[in-house]
């Protein structure tokens, strides 16, 4: 994929170690209202620490999947008004990626590009408080080597506006050098580009072969990222989830609340629009009514959403954080409030049980890579 960048990005680069620029919030709003989010959690055997629930990105400037197929003024300010409220609230880990947005998704402008901005305005109005940044590498067939995990994460370190990223992630695994693409978040680790690394998609085979890879470099790999929900719970199925217990690697959700369909939003009347429409259809929905039902009910015992619910079903396992997707205020807000509680180990397993009688949706084909 071909990026241009400005002669003012490759200034970034200039020294071996640099110092990463963070992302503020108020100090004033700090000082007089007690965040909502709880403690920080180490993500895996690395020394970042990231708020239990974090906001995904994949949404802003999306044109391909998201936001039926438009993008505009009114969409990037809902987008920028999502990020302060999630940063008001406490919540600071955001989630992107390079093909975000990107002309090579068909998107109308890359995701990195929007977060930097928010990070930047933000930072401007209201130092004080940080801002924890993940970005992924795009394994497109025509990149190889570890070169190339190096050039293209700082490429988004400039489209970012930063000095370095939090976590920087594979987004998928190649279909050939995925050794060289390990290699290359070892790389960036040693040269401060990144603090963490991670990965997304990995199966349990190559998780563990990434892992003992950077691990005889003395590098922790920190995450993997992969679609699970209270109805796609193939982690749970395919050894992924067990082995991120056993190699005490964070397990980051993405797709929490299954693109909406848990939410209560949709009805068999009223499915999705877009891409979505395929998925969870009117026959699905129909399925999905019991689990809604009950979803519904246990909220209404602790004065939470079903949104919140599903949230906090997730949080609740441990070593899990859930990266919902934030399009507006309303709901960078509803997400919030699925922390500073958590369901009983009875609702959890009640839950799964009800939701184990649901055919799964169709996840992301390259984890079966």
């Amino acid at each position: 994929m071909a990026m241009n960048v400005s002669s003012s990005c490759f200034s970034v680069f200039s020294y071996k170690k640099v110092n990463r620029i963070k992302g503020v919030a108020s100090e004033d709003f700090a000082a007089s209202l007690k965040t909502e989010a709880e403690d920080k959690v180490k993500l895996g055997g690395s020394e970042l620490r990231v708020t239990r629930l974090g906001i995904g990105a994949w949404s802003w400037g999306d044109t391909s999947y998201w936001n039926n197929f438009e993008w505009d003024d009114r969409k990037m300010m809902a987008a920028k008004a999502a990020f302060d409220a999630s940063v008001d609230r406490g919540i600071t880990f955001f989630d992107t990626a390079e093909v975000y947005g990107s002309k090579v998704s068909l998107g109308a402008i890359n995701s990195e590009t929007l977060l930097g901005r928010f990070i930047k305005e933000r930072k401007e109005n209201n130092p004080g408080l940080e801002v924890t940044v993940a970005t992924k590498f795009a394994a497109l067939p025509w990149r190889f080597g570890r070169q190339s995990v190096l050039k293209a994460l700082k490429h988004s370190i400039c489209r970012l506006g930063l000095s370095s990223v939090d976590l920087y992630q594979l987004h998928w695994p190649g279909v050939w050098g995925n050794e060289g693409y390990i290699d290359g978040l070892g790389d960036a680790v040693e040269q401060g580009l990144v603090k963490a690394v991670g990965v997304s998609n990995y199966s349990e085979r190559r998780l563990r072969n990434a892992y003992e890879r950077l691990k005889k470099r003395g590098i922790p790999l920190a995450s993997n990222q992969v679609n699970y929900s209270l109805i796609y719970r193939k982690p749970e199925e395919n050894g992924v989830k067990a082995a991120c217990d056993e190699l005490g690697i964070t397990l980051i959700a993405y797709s929490p609340i299954a693109q909406g369909a848990l939410t209560g939003k949709y009805t068999p009347e009223n499915p999705p629009t877009g891409p979505r429409g395929r998925i969870y259809t009117p026959e699905f929905l129909t399925k999905l009514q019991p689990l809604l039902n009950r979803i519904q009910g246990i909220g209404e015992n602790y004065g939470k959403t079903p949104t919140q619910v599903v949230l906090n079903w997730l949080i609740a396992q441990e070593k899990v954080v859930p990266i919902p997707g934030a399009k507006n205020v309303e709901q960078a807000e509803e997400f919030a409030g699925a922390l500073g509680w958590r369901l009983s180990n009875e609702e959890v397993n009640e839950l799964r049980s009800l939701a184990s009688e649901i055919s799964p949706v169709i996840g992301f084909p390259v984890e079966n890579l």
